[in-house]
């Protein structure tokens, strides 16, 4: 009986390969970066499954060109670089790994607040180069953390994640979420419901975890950026494209806003000008679920949603069930 012959667009995790190697024909991308599209394109012909990236597009366009494929696991919990209609259309099924890495790119935003509001990454330079000759009463003061409050802008696993950590630090915390969630979820959480431009208004730091929809590209603009205090922090560990980077930009450039911590970008890898040379913005390389834990884990699920597509078996974290009818 022929095996089910399965692409891996970049190297993961050993172990999931070694699920995969068992069952099926495997080939992986050798080079450790994106896959061009015309890559994709000699890829994706004669295959059954498929296990993609975020930074893999995979189009109508490109799935027509496969007759065979029947699973695209996606290796995150996001799945915007898939077009899951036509994916549905030609009855190819979809999952992604949700909530695998939600405590994981919890901590990182946590990373990310204390190392902008504190200014570590400047103080850190600044050490290194033998700048440091004593303590001094002015030298890189930044903003407190504890006692303030938060406001997070989406409340999926990793906003209440990051929710939860704020307690240790006495803050309060409000949030802003297409679905209100119920007092009792509320208090469990302790947390409040705010409009965005309220939450905007009251928060000394915010945290985005939306999912980039149509919906929310530019979700935080110039307007958005105005309204909040000029002693605020901004952190966006969801997607790029929901902060409209060059009103950040300017924001942080002339003192609208205090700063910024990042770990998304709205052209991904590419850096909007003059962000990089900010002081007062911490910018991270997509980073926020790369543990050796989490990283394995969401390979592992994806492999176990791969497998479980082209038995016919249940997928765990199937996105698109109408494909099945």
């Amino acid at each position: 009986m022929n095996r089910p012959k399965v692409y891996v667009t970049r190297k993961i995790p050993q172990i999931a390969l070694e699920m995969i190697a068992a069952e099926c024909e495997l080939q992986i991308n050798p080079h450790d970066r994106v896959m061009s599209r015309q890559e994709l394109t000699e890829a994706i012909k004669d295959l059954d499954g498929m296990l993609c990236l975020l930074t893999d597009t995979i189009d109508a366009k490109l799935l027509a060109l496969s007759s065979k494929l029947k699973v695209l696991a996606n290796y995150a919990s996001g799945y915007n670089n898939i077009d899951v209609a036509a994916c549905t259309k030609r009855r190819i099924l979809v999952s992604n790994t949700p909530g695998v890495g939600a405590e994981t790119s919890a901590d990182l935003t946590w990373a990310l607040i204390m190392s902008v509001a504190r200014r570590l990454i400047e103080a850190d330079r600044f050490t290194r180069a033998g700048k440091f000759d004593g303590w001094a009463p002015m030298l890189f003061m930044g903003g407190d953390v504890y006692g303030k409050t938060l406001g997070v802008v989406g409340t999926g696993h990793i906003g209440e994640a990051v929710i939860r950590r704020s307690r240790g630090f006495g803050m309060k915390a409000i949030y802003y979420d297409t679905r209100k969630k119920s007092e009792e979820e509320e208090n469990s959480l302790g947390v409040e419901f705010r409009e965005l431009n309220v939450l905007l208004r009251e928060a000394d730091f915010i945290s985005i975890h939306v999912p980039l929809t149509p919906e929310t590209v530019h979700l935080i603009g110039e307007k958005e950026l105005k309204m909040m205090k000029k002693t605020a922090y901004l952190i966006n560990t969801a997607r790029g494209p929901v902060v409209d980077e060059k009103a950040l930009v300017k924001a942080l450039k002339t003192g609208e806003i205090a700063g910024a911590g990042l770990d998304v970008f709205e052209e991904e890898p590419k850096l909007t000008a003059g962000l990089a040379t900010l002081d007062n913005v911490v910018i991270l390389p997509h980073i926020g679920s790369a543990s050796i834990e989490s990283r394995t884990k969401m390979s592992v699920v994806a492999a176990e949603n791969l497998l479980a597509g082209l038995k016919g078996e249940k997928m765990p974290n199937l996105i698109n069930p109408e494909a099945l009818l």
